[in-house]
């Protein structure tokens, strides 16, 4: 699909998010198109890495939220839950080189990469609650297990915006790099990488992320229960509706009319 734009090379599968003029926000057929991408990759012998980066002025400004509201992920099988079983199972390097917004699942998908070179125009957010969802992709573990749990109050549970500075500083990025540079220092990583014994690079990744790998599984589907009553509740519809309108949420609505009531 031209919105994903793969290019393979030298053992270095390159995966481009190609939506600019959306700042590459995910579709439910993105989702899709980029969990096969990953399985594909995963069973392809010739790929030892995967690269991964954005269109535009963006790296992902989360989910397209005309297309998200037409079919909101329900708690069992969705085309989100489908790249994150893809995402936690893949056992190859994978760099992402971000830049621009990594908005919600622009910033939690990242939490599956290797390697994250942010470049200096980089804003990273997890602005669930204010959408009055939960995190996805595993966040709700993975970042509280990587930085502290009061660190990670602070990026989920007031949804603060943070630079590459900073996300280096918390753990959460690899290197901030001037963004003219970004591309060819995530390409020399990947270079490296895939001049390495495939066998081993592979079943080095598996270790580490063994002891982590059902916790991760084990919160994804306690996320996507949450996330699934939780996008339907009239504190989700308020917020979106906000959002669609440019205005600023009023989440005491609904206790003022049960006050009323």
């Amino acid at each position: 699909m031209d919105e994903i734009v793969t290019e393979s090379a030298g053992g270095i599968l390159r995966i481009q998010l190609n939506r600019p003029t959306k700042r590459n926000a995910m579709t439910l057929a993105m989702y899709v198109a980029l969990a096969e991408i990953f399985n594909a990759a995963a069973n392809d012998e010739s790929t030892r890495v995967v690269l991964w980066h954005g269109a535009g002025d963006s790296f992902c400004a989360g989910n397209d939220i005309e297309d998200f509201l037409k079919n909101p992920p329900g708690p069992g099988e969705s085309p989100q839950a489908r790249l994150m079983d893809a995402l936690i199972n893949f056992d190859k390097p994978l760099i992402a080189a971000v830049h621009g917004a990594a908005i919600g699942g622009g910033t939690t998908m990242l939490t599956h990469c290797d390697f994250i070179y942010a470049g200096e125009s980089t804003k990273f957010q997890m602005p669930f609650i204010n959408l009055a969802v939960v995190p996805e992709f595993g966040s709700s573990c993975s970042v509280p297990a990587r930085i502290g749990h009061i660190r990670a109050a602070e990026l989920i549970l007031l949804g603060t915006p943070f630079d590459a500075k900073r996300a280096v500083e918390l753990g959460l990025a690899t290197e901030v790099v001037p963004d003219n540079d970004l591309r060819a220092k995530a390409t020399d990583t990947a270079r490296k990488l895939a001049a390495k014994p495939a066998a081993a690079l592979q079943a080095s990744k598996r270790l580490m992320k063994q002891p982590f790998r059902e916790q991760i599984k084990a919160a994804m589907k306690a996320e996507n229960e949450e996330f699934s009553a939780q996008v339907r509740s009239d504190d989700a519809r308020e917020a979106f509706t906000a959002f669609v309108e440019k205005r600023k949420p009023d989440f005491t609505r609904n206790i003022k009319s049960q006050a009323t009531a």
